[in-house]
């Protein structure tokens, strides 16, 4: 297993009052694998996601890449993993509305590559991924120049760039019609085919995580193994808790 997370709490303080959303996740991800984490909204799914990225620190816990325990990493380390070995897409996309499609997806790999030979590799694979989401005709164009559906394509692109073992998916459909959602849901299964890169995806919507290889239900804190039915009715008493 590459991703572990053991005993992970997180809690939440204002004053004297307290909110202990996770409350002791243990979960394994190996490598290639494709699992989806449901929940109603406020569950802490993003809050878990958060954390399994190196995005938030857990209250208690550990949670380990590779062997190394991801919140013993110096400021520097942990960087330096989320942006060589992770990859991010989320809900609302976050691209830099001052740059193109291209520049938002070369800006990663603009990190980590110093001298012009990488720069310009690093150009040739931005534009190479864009072609491959579709979007090869829209590289000049700006965030707002784009369609919701596109917008989600290019921050897919982006996520891709460093070659991530792991890639993270905050709700990515949750802003989109439909039809551009069923174009984002197959873009991830073919990435997760295509390049065996590891996706955690987290939703509320239990038809989406059927594509998921497992699947897991954050219910009370708790994270539990969750079979989706086959045809029929979805158990909704499990979102009214």
């Amino acid at each position: 297993m590459m991703l572990s997370a053991a005993g992970v709490h997180k809690a939440y303080h204002n004053g004297k009052n307290g909110l202990e959303v996770l409350k002791g996740i243990d979960l394994e991800i190996g490598s290639g694998e494709f699992a989806a984490i449901t929940g109603p909204s406020g569950a802490g799914k993003s809050t878990l996601l958060h954390i399994l990225g190196g995005l938030d620190s857990p209250t208690r816990g550990r949670v380990t890449f590779e062997g190394k325990d991801l919140y013993g990493l110096s400021d520097v380390e942990l960087s330096l993993t989320r942006n060589s070995r992770f990859g991010f897409v989320f809900q609302f996309y976050h691209l830099l509305p001052e740059f193109t499609a291209l520049e938002n997806v070369l800006m990663p790999a603009l990190i980590c590559r110093a001298d012009q030979r990488q720069k310009e590799e690093a150009r040739r694979q931005a534009s190479g991924l864009l072609r491959q989401v579709g979007l090869g005709e829209r590289s000049g164009h700006f965030p707002a120049q784009l369609s919701g559906g596109e917008k989600q394509r290019v921050a897919i692109a982006r996520a891709l760039i460093n070659q991530p073992q792991f890639l993270f998916c905050d709700e990515p459909t949750g802003n989109l019609d439909s039809q551009s959602g069923a174009e984002i849901v197959r873009l991830l299964k073919d990435v997760n085919a295509r390049d065996k890169a590891a996706v955690v995806l987290v939703t509320h919507n239990l038809e989406l995580a059927k594509i998921a290889d497992r699947v897991y239900h954050l219910r009370d804190g708790i994270l539990v193994n969750f079979e989706l039915p086959v045809g029929g009715r979805q158990d909704e008493s499990l979102y009214q808790r």
